[in-house]
């Protein structure tokens, strides 16, 4: 894994840790959000969804039956990851090769549930996950669709940015520049959420997890209500973790 600390002037809570938690559904608007919250706060970036697609790549490039969850497992162990954790830049590397925009290709779209709906391999993800966490010095926003209850249940802002079908199906069109059909929108959005939510349940916020719904925004105002939520959250924290201590 590659370790990228970015600049730590004028950032939210200097020296202390601050992880923001970020689940969703597909077209939620989660990956460009998250990444802009990040970039505001000065904060690392993880994008825990490139690393379940760079496994699919992997699994589909060396023929790992995606049928055997021991196979892919062994698959996940054996990953030779390479992923950005900057806000600033984005690349996926699988033994030294560049995937970065071969992951987003529809292929990959529709093998991934079964990856991601393979427990042996999200254990490891899962550990990897939190390994850059910790190397950020919990330091991070951290996006995907188990993060608020698996990965960083104890993150210092939780929160489950959604959107209905119709916005969802909209962005993720826009996002892949109008090259799916209906079709193929709706087997990656709709479809691949209906596989995923067998394992993780990312649709409905848990308890202290603060719901954002997109449905009506647009990317900078939703950005604008994710810090917003960010600040507030912190400043609870802060205005009740004070009444503690005077207590």
């Amino acid at each position: 894994m590659t370790q990228e600390l970015i600049e730590t002037v004028d950032v939210v809570r200097p020296g202390k840790s601050l992880v923001v938690a970020i689940d969703g559904p597909s077209g939620s608007g989660k990956s460009s959000v998250s990444k802009e919250v990040a970039r505001r706060l000065r904060l690392a970036y993880l994008d825990t969804g490139a690393m379940y697609r760079a496994l699919t790549w992997f699994c589909l490039d060396n023929g790992t039956n995606l049928a055997d969850g021991e196979a892919i497992e062994a698959a996940a162990e054996g990953l030779q990851l390479e992923i950005s954790t900057s806000p600033q830049e984005e690349y996926v590397r699988v033994a030294g090769t560049d995937i970065t925009d071969a992951i987003r290709e529809p292929a990959i779209s529709a093998a991934v549930s079964a990856i991601a709906t393979t427990l042996g391999a999200r254990t490891e993800l899962i550990r990897r996950q939190r390994e850059l966490i910790e190397k950020h010095h919990r330091r991070m926003v951290v996006e995907g669709r188990d993060i608020t209850t698996v990965v960083a249940p104890h993150a210092e802002v939780r929160m489950l940015l959604t959107a209905n079908e119709e916005a969802r199906l909209r962005r993720r069109g826009i996002q892949l520049g109008g090259s799916q059909s209906a079709e193929q929108l709706a087997a990656q959005v709709t479809a691949r959420d209906a596989k995923d939510s067998t394992v993780v349940n990312f649709t409905q916020a848990a308890d202290g997890v603060v719901t954002l719904d997109s449905s009506d925004l647009d990317f900078a105002q939703t950005v604008d209500a994710a810090l917003g939520i960010v600040h507030k959250v912190l400043n609870h924290t802060v205005i009740n973790h004070t009444a503690i201590n005077r207590d």
